[in-house]
């Protein structure tokens, strides 16, 4: 630090989150101080861009440098900030933990610590990054809101409570010691950089859930595109370093900063999905809908946040969130601190569509190769059956089992009868057409040859020894259930019957005694019903294995990563504890 000891130096918290990147990067342009940007990270990585672009030039010059610490140690604190003119505060927690302590510890007790630490160190200004959400209960829309709104009761989640607590003590700090405070609450920021709300957005498109709108679809938002936040920033700091009337009138506040360009929030995510190739949402599923299944998803979080589960973007702060009216009057900004945004709203979306043209639609992976689906039904008649990739034969099964469902189940007869019946119409059918004539009305009819029934002797012994071993083993399986100890297929045929006979079926079995009791076993006859049952099943399972199969495969591998974790810390805990006994 020695060598910044006769330049004026500010420095931005947080500095490597997404609006504070673009900020650090518009105060080394402007030249106006040796920026120190202060993360948590023990070093600072940069992005190619980044490393070719103004940030890297200015850190292997001297212009900026990095420094790594802590905002819930004091200590940290002092030394992060010694020396500084200004400092920006713009750290805060990811929002979508809706964690208390966490927040707490950041927002408050941290925003408590960069308080104290400038009033001891002489700081001269300090610019808190709040939120729009400060002022939102999460029940109430706010249309053209205003710094006179006070703060809610309740708030919408543990980030905004905190956050206005935070606020609160900013804005009492000023004057302390020589010190002048404001704080600048950016509404709905984004651009270029964000990892939160386009790779959300792309994220739910390609998982075709983009296609859903959460309330009526007429909610209005003001968004505001990063580097207008940036801007607000520096707008402010240069009204608190103003003449002594100026600074005076515009310290102690809190400002609303926008694109004052309020947009249907659902139109602006349509324009940002639109630009990368995917589709608009267009079915609406009103919020009370989403509310108990985002309430499950977060209470799902609660229970294995611990073991590795990623942090839900459906959540029920962010269904609020998606479903009201949040527009902000920023008159108080533009007439104290002269800020005026300097990227238009449509600039901005073109800008930010530009900046993530790898997420693009057309970018996608696609699949090499068939489908695990495929390959799981033997990449052949069947696989392309079932997964509608002939539809000749999908159509001709669809329509045979149709038909065996009305001549076979309906009436409710057993496979064996079913069977019968099935050979009956075959025997008849071949009878028939054994006596039609070759030409009927002009049409040639395709004759069966007789060798189609011929069978050699060697298939003839094949197909007898087949029988023989068949029948030998099914006696044998039905022996041992008879005796009940054969408890593999008991298990099996128990719960199918459970789960598949006709309840008149499963009566019989219930008034006859257990399937395997002894002698005196009535063993009921198993219904087509509860083969066929499971085939247009079969159908929608593997259709959807193929359509969904990378989403599909991730949650699989989450699941089983969470379940190996959390088997891994049980078993730390009984070993714990038999070491503690």
């Amino acid at each position: 630090m020695s060598g910044e000891e006769n330049e004026r130096l500010c420095v931005v918290t947080g500095g490597r989150g997404f609006a504070a990147r673009h900020l650090v990067e518009m105060l080394i342009r402007y030249d106006m101080f040796s920026v120190r940007i202060a993360d948590l990270s023990d070093s600072i990585a940069l992005e190619p861009h980044e490393e070719q672009g103004i940030l890297g030039e200015a850190l292997r010059s001297g212009r900026a440098h990095y420094v790594s610490f802590d905002l819930r140690h004091k200590a940290q604190v002092l030394q992060a900030l010694q020396g500084a003119e200004v400092v920006f505060h713009m750290a805060a927690p990811n929002s979508s933990i809706n964690n208390h302590k966490l927040h707490h510890s950041v927002n408050v007790e941290g925003t408590k610590n960069v308080i104290d630490a400038c009033a001891e160190l002489k700081v001269k200004r300090l610019i808190y990054t709040s939120s729009p959400s400060v002022v939102f209960d999460g029940v109430h829309g706010i249309i053209n809101g205003n710094e006179a709104l006070p703060y809610p009761p309740k708030h919408n989640d543990f980030y905004s409570a905190t956050k206005a607590e935070g606020e609160a003590l900013v804005i009492k700090a000023n004057g302390t010691n020589g010190l002048l405070t404001c704080c600048i609450r950016p509404s709905s920021i984004f651009g270029p950089g964000d990892r939160l709300l386009v790779p959300s957005l792309v994220a739910a498109a390609r998982a075709g859930k983009s296609k859903f709108i959460i309330g009526d679809g007429n909610n209005v938002y003001d968004f505001t595109y990063v580097a207008n936040v940036a801007h607000a920033h520096i707008c402010a700091e240069r009204a608190l370093a103003s003449e002594v009337t100026v600074a005076e009138k515009a310290a102690g506040q809190a400002y609303f900063v926008t694109n004052m360009e309020s947009i249907k929030f659902w139109e602006f995510v349509s324009l940002i999905l639109e630009g990368l190739g995917y589709q608009r949402p267009r079915i609406k599923i009103p919020a009370f809908v989403m509310m108990p299944i985002a309430h499950m998803v977060e209470l799902t979080y609660r229970l294995l946040g611990p073991y590795g589960m990623k942090v839900p973007q459906l959540t029920p702060s962010r269904v609020r969130l998606l479903s009201c009216s949040r527009t902000f009057d920023c008159s108080k900004a533009k007439d104290l601190l002269g800020y005026m945004p300097i990227v238009p709203l449509e600039e901005g979306i073109k800008r930010t569509v530009d900046s993530y043209s790898h997420l693009r639609a057309e970018n996608q992976l696609k699949r090499v190769g068939p489908s695990k689906a495929s390959v799981l039904l033997g990449s052949g008649r069947v696989a392309d059956t079932l997964l509608w990739k002939d539809k000749k034969w999908t159509l001709t099964a669809v329509l045979i089992l149709v038909a065996i469902y009305y001549i076979f189940i309906v009436p409710g007869y057993t496979i064996i009868t079913a069977f019968s019946k099935l050979l009956l119409l075959m025997l008849i059918f071949l009878v028939i057409h054994s006596f039609l004539p070759e030409k009927i009305f002009g049409y040639t009819l395709e004759k069966i040859p007789a060798s189609s029934f011929h069978l050699s002797d060697e298939k003839s012994l094949r197909l007898a020894h087949s029988v023989a071993s068949s029948w030998n083993t099914s006696i044998t399986v039905l022996k041992s259930l008879s005796k009940g100890c054969y408890l593999p297929i008991n298990t099996k045929l128990a719960w199918g019957h459970i789960t598949s006979e006709p309840i008149h079926q499963r009566s019989h079995v219930e008034s006859h005694g257990s399937l395997a009791s002894g002698h005196q076993t009535d063993l009921v006859p198993l219904s087509l019903e509860s083969w066929t049952a499971r085939i247009p099943l079969a159908f929608v399972i593997f259709y959807m294995y193929e359509k969904k199969e990378q989403e599909i495969d991730s949650i699989v591998l989450e699941a089983l990563s969470i379940g190996g974790k959390f088997k891994s810390n049980i078993a730390r805990k009984f070993l714990t504890s038999k070491k503690n006994d």
